[in-house]
């Protein structure tokens, strides 16, 4: 069983008399860095010359300089960055700027685990990954409470690598929701199967299959779209709060029957292969190669599934329900 390391077991001790460099200002590096400095913490802000985010990063009161000057000026470097650019500023204006002893920080283990980025013996190198999107880091830190995070040390040159891991963690309000160790390969490999699996991949394949379905029998698109997108969330809020018990103990006999017996027929032993299948090009690196590939040519197979998934039936017919629902219909945050 893994420990659970909580917040009245960690201190802040490690990252004191530290800079630590944020390095972008998107979703996940809006929410450290905000985090980071409010816990009393040194912070700066790594942006690119003209980023729209640097407006925005000051006026949240932030330091805002360039990657180079903010890696030549911190002690501690976590880059958030997408992954598939990462590499190219750590080698072009990271790497050049980096004292013995500094910290390389990651939030994914991507480019770590392959070798995309392969940092000097006489850097500590670790993760720090909470396990939810930047606006809920941010969101629940003000509240008092934070997501869970995950910490992995790859490289240990000071041999306080786990400690500036641990005062990280602490730092963006992971631990008040608990830590958890592992390695950089085991997060990096469930992390893409999951999106890729379920979370994502999966998911949106199911939802456009049964909406489809339904919509090829006959059904009115606005029917097939309340029962197989809309309701989803309503599932999913039941599974996240206690689990699958809690959701079949919350929806009717009939359902729960119904999908007792029928899911394992949708889910079948073609879907666990192609699961399998789906792991081992993650293991093996294949998949990662696919995407680095891809973009370098600037994500061209990429753009035409985003086309065509916004001329998807189901996609349509989304946006004119919501538009009728005044909860559903404001603006997304695009960071």
């Amino acid at each position: 069983m893994v420990k659970i390391i909580k917040d009245n077991e960690t201190t802040f001790d490690a990252l004191k008399d530290k800079t630590i460099a944020v390095m972008g200002y998107g979703s996940q590096g809006h929410a450290h860095a905000l985090n980071l400095q409010e816990s009393g913490l040194n912070v700066i802000v790594g942006l690119r010359k003209g980023s729209s985010s640097w407006v925005k990063a000051e006026g949240d009161g932030l330091k805002v300089v360039t990657v180079a000057e903010a890696a030549k000026a911190a002690d501690v470097i976590m880059i958030l960055l997408p992954d598939e650019k990462q590499a190219f500023v750590y080698y072009s204006e990271i790497e050049p700027n980096l004292k013995a002893e500094d910290a390389l920080v990651f939030a994914h283990g991507f480019n770590i685990h392959y070798n995309q980025i392969v940092p000097p013996k006489n850097l500590d190198v670790f993760m720090v990954a909470p396990k939810g999107p930047g606006h809920i880091v941010r969101r629940t830190y003000t509240e008092g409470i934070g997501v869970p995070g995950l910490i992995a040390v790859y490289q240990d040159a000071t041999g306080k690598a786990r400690d500036l891991a641990l005062s990280y963690a602490k730092g963006i309000g992971a631990t008040r929701a608990g830590v958890y160790e592992t390695t950089f390969r085991e997060e990096t490999e469930t992390d893409l199967f999951g999106e890729q699996v379920d979370l994502c991949g999966g998911l949106s394949a199911l939802i456009k299959t049964a909406f489809e379905v339904l919509v090829e029998a006959g059904y009115q698109p606005e029917m097939a779209y309340f029962e197989t997108c809309h309701e989803v969330k309503l599932i999913v809020d039941l599974i996240y709060e206690g689990g699958l018990e809690r959701m079949w103990h919350s929806v009717s006999n009939t359902a729960e029957y119904g999908g007792m017996t029928v899911g394992p027929k949708i889910i079948n032993g073609y879907s666990r292969e192609a699961m399998c299948k789906a792991l081992e090009r993650i293991q093996n690196g294949e998949f990662a190669k696919e995407f680095i590939l891809e973009g370098m040519v600037n994500h061209p197979v990429l753009k035409a599934m985003e086309r065509q998934e916004k001329e998807h039936q189901l996609e349509i017919v989304g946006k004119q329900v919501r538009e009728c629902i005044p909860w559903l219909n404001k603006n997304i945050d695009d960071d």
